[in-house]
């Protein structure tokens, strides 16, 4: 085994395997970045949708894992960390300082794994901050590690860290411990794998053909004692009372008083990016940059070399040509949505709202099988839900990946639909607004809790960490965005010039017509719409405003557009969303999901018109 199996990493020969480890929202993403500069690749980890980052520190290489509590294997992000934590030759342990209680439990089991161990003591103004003196220097001295205090996202202790970093420390093993593994230590290749044995990790076992010792239980209870005879020993001083930051924390988590925030949050939100961005600034992007300079710009190129009115000219400059829709669709379109959508995703993040808001909405998502984290991905995708598709990644289960990516393709407009719908409903009146918005909330409520119990499995509960509420650093801010922004168009373009390419070969060979046909029975029998609303459907594939832009070409009444509204928002996502979907989940769940958006936008559209129509 070994942890760059399948990553395509190129180590060089002699280079040592630098792993960044640590809890959830610990900062460890502002070390990665001050060690690698911006030469950052991300692989996606064998058998899992999970991503794992990696860069050069000098002939080194430098991996970072996903933020967990401890190595072990109950989801895709601990079995990820594990299998690199493993085979690492220095482990840069960021702890956070105000929550040492808590972290320490994962730098404890990493010593006991017998690595060379380097701890980054993150998060020290927090720390003073709240009136609490740690004992830096007692902490060092009780772990037998190099412990260095920082302040990451200031820059305080970084350099430190670089120049310590080669004299990682193999620390003081719990001798309990060891003693449990002495029998294992001789039948292994090292000496994290007999500690994996002894706390009964099942890839391990399997790996060696041993049975399950019991001894994980002793061993977590006798890591957490040393925890607590540590942590009694290193903090000096208890902190004030709570601050106002403390106090706006709970406000965020309390139903009575998060619940308005969350709404104003949201609110703001959708203003400024919904209809902000995805109005004013794509109209300039896309209408002006794309369409009025770089199109003609391109289609004037592209006749020269190859001529107009040929299969080549239309596939690489056509209606949905390669070199036309492709760069406007992402670059015009998509690119200012996802740098507002991130910007503000990084802004709730680095603050610390982000967990609150998860925490909050915990309950109330369990209903569909789903935690508080799945806020996030439902959040996205309003925005975009090719883009909030790729995010369900950050899920702890392949139940919660399914339910989520099935609610996302079935019942959530992005904001480009939603403009085109806002504009439409708006002149109907609070009465047809009612009626669409309840229409949609009940799928979303059936849908979740159907999938939630006919799916096989279990899902995983909430366990998350509350950093302190903070005002967010701009430098950090700007290169979440960055980073989380290039990686999403590197991963998304492909997808949608492969779209592209689809709609003009169906559009070439005539299918693209058969198909409209097909759907006219449907728009006329069951929706009692005009047989043109078929052409607005296709187009939805396309695009998802397309389809609601095509409704506003047709005379309709007032209950014809709230169910044609109604239909093309629960229609089939969008061709890059599709093609997203099936990289993201298997070919059954893909077409599972594709089919049943299909069937129910008509079922639904079809008992809405009978209803009001």
């Amino acid at each position: 085994m070994n942890c760059c199996e399948g990553l395509k990493i190129d180590i060089p020969e002699g280079a040592k395997k630098i792993v960044l480890v640590g809890n959830p929202n610990v900062g460890k993403s502002v070390f990665f970045n001050a060690l690698t500069g911006v030469y950052v690749d991300v692989s996606n980890f064998p058998g899992t949708t999970v991503d794992v980052s990696h860069g050069r520190y000098g002939n080194d290489v430098v991996i970072d894992t996903p933020g967990v509590y401890g190595v072990s294997s109950f989801n895709d992000e601990e079995r990820v960390a594990r299998d690199v934590i493993l085979y690492g030759d220095i482990i840069l342990n960021v702890v956070d300082a105000l929550h040492i209680e808590r972290d320490l439990f994962l730098t404890l089991q990493i010593i006991d794994m017998g690595k060379p161990v380097i701890v980054a003591l993150n998060m020290m103004d927090d720390v003073q901050r709240n009136g609490i003196q740690l004992d830096v220097q007692e902490l060092g001295r009780l772990l037998g590690v190099p412990v260095i205090p920082t302040v990451a996202v200031k820059g305080e202790g970084i350099d430190e860290v670089k120049k310590n970093l080669y004299k990682a420390a193999v620390g003081k093993v719990n001798p309990k411990i060891y003693e449990m593994m002495k029998d294992y230590i001789d039948r292994v290749e090292e000496q994290s794998e007999a500690l994996m044995i002894v706390e009964d990790d099942e890839t391990i076992l399997d790996k060696y053909n041993m049975e399950a010792t019991g001894k994980r239980e002793e061993a977590y209870k006798l890591r957490r004692q040393r925890v607590d005879e540590i942590v009694s020993r290193i903090i000096r001083k208890e902190g004030r009372g709570n601050t106002f930051r403390q106090r706006l924390g709970y406000y965020m988590l309390n139903p009575i008083t998060g619940i308005p925030m969350l709404i104003l949050v949201l609110y703001i939100m959708y203003k400024l990016i919904g209809v902000y961005v995805a109005g004013n600034v794509v109209d300039f992007t896309e209408g002006t940059l794309m369409q009025g300079y770089y199109e003609p710009f391109v289609r004037g190129i592209i006749s020269k070399v190859v001529g107009e009115g040929n299969i080549i000219y239309r596939a690489l400059a056509g209606e949905y040509g390669l070199l036309t829709l492709t760069p406007t669709y992402v670059f015009g379109l998509l690119l200012p949505l996802v740098i507002a959508f991130y910007f503000f995703m990084s802004l709730m993040e680095d603050s610390g709202y982000l967990p609150r808001i998860a925490a909050l909405t915990d309950r109330v998502l369990s209903f569909f099988g789903l935690n508080g984290r799945a806020i996030i991905p439902l959040i996205l995708g309003f925005g975009c839900v090719t883009m909030a598709t790729i995010t369900t990644r950050l899920l702890g289960t392949r139940r919660e990946k399914v339910i989520a990516t099935a609610l996302l393709g079935m019942t959530i407009p992005c904001s480009a639909q939603l403009g085109v719908i806002a504009g439409m409903i708006a002149p109907l009146g609070a009465k047809y607004l009612l009626i669409y918005i309840l229409t949609i909330l009940l799928v979303f409520v059936i849908t979740g809790t159907t999938l939630n119990r006919v799916l096989p499995g279990e899902s995983s509960n909430l366990f998350i960490d509350l950093p302190p509420i903070r005002l967010p650093r701009t430098i950090n801010v700007l290169k979440k965005t960055w980073s989380k922004t290039s990686m999403f168009i590197k991963e998304a373009a492909p997808l949608f010039a492969l779209g592209a390419l689809i709609i003009t070969l169906l559009n070439e060979t005539g299918i693209l017509v058969v198909i409209q046909d097909l759907f006219k029975p449907f728009t006329v029998g069951m929706l009692k719409l005009p047989k043109e609303a078929a052409t607005a459907f296709i187009m939805g594939i396309i695009r998802r405003d397309f389809g609601a832009a095509g409704l506003t070409d047709l005379t309709l009444t007032h209950a014809q557009t709230v169910v044609a509204l109604v239909t093309i928002t629960l229609f089939v996502p969008c061709i890059a969303s599709i093609m997203v979907m099936f990289k993201e989940r298997s070919k059954k769940e893909a077409i599972s999901i594709w089919l049943g958006s299909f069937v129910s936008a008509f079922v639904v559209g079809g008992l809405l018109a009978l209803i009001i129509i």
